[in-house]
């Protein structure tokens, strides 16, 4: 069993798809770790709605490529198509981080995933969640990470989201800022 981590975005009914996707996670995986929700401001797009990012880690079997095909699967039975622009809306956007400590090009996805040490959606729903985990390529705790993560123009901050009767996430008390450090 390995440590899964999963980066989840939409920012197309992201209450309905956000929720659609934590389901189909538990239902597959079982018991699922589920960092708090962002949102952000679109990096990259042009004239695009927000997002809301989190993170979830479960432990699984499953190999990188079975992985990669589900999560696939779950953005095309949520309306995406392979071919769509890079930068356009979506309702489900999945992206494997890591598969335990694995650090290299496996059934074409390679990993550690380079956006979590580049974009503050991932990484600090990441250090939140996982502080004392390592990134597998530099051996660096993701709270240790974050801490030195310089934010620059990228802006994000928690919201109030709950999913099967609970709350996962409440928002910051001084909304539109990074996590204090």
């Amino acid at each position: 069993m390995s440590l899964v981590t999963l980066s989840l975005g939409s920012n197309i009914d992201p209450d309905t798809h956000i929720r659609l996707c934590l389901d189909a996670l538990e239902a597959t995986f079982g018991r699922l770790q589920i960092s708090r929700i962002f949102e952000s401001e679109p990096v990259g797009f042009k004239d695009s709605r927000n997002f809301y990012n989190l993170v979830v880690a479960f432990d699984s079997d499953w190999s990188v490529g079975e992985l990669q095909a589900w999560s696939k699967q779950l953005e095309i039975d949520h309306g995406r198509t392979p071919n769509m622009a890079k930068y356009s809306p979506r309702a489900l956007d999945i992206d494997l981080l890591t598969v335990g400590s694995v650090c290299d090009t496996i059934d074409g996805v390679a990993l550690p995933r380079a956006e979590i040490t580049r974009n503050a959606f991932v990484l600090q729903p990441l250090a939140e969640l996982l502080p004392n985990e390592r990134h597998p390529a530099c051996q660096t705790s993701y709270a240790t990470l974050w801490k030195r993560f310089t934010l620059g123009d990228q802006r994000l901050w928690a919201i109030d989201f709950h999913w099967r009767g609970r709350w996962i996430s409440q928002a910051d008390p001084q909304p539109r800022a990074a996590m204090p450090r």
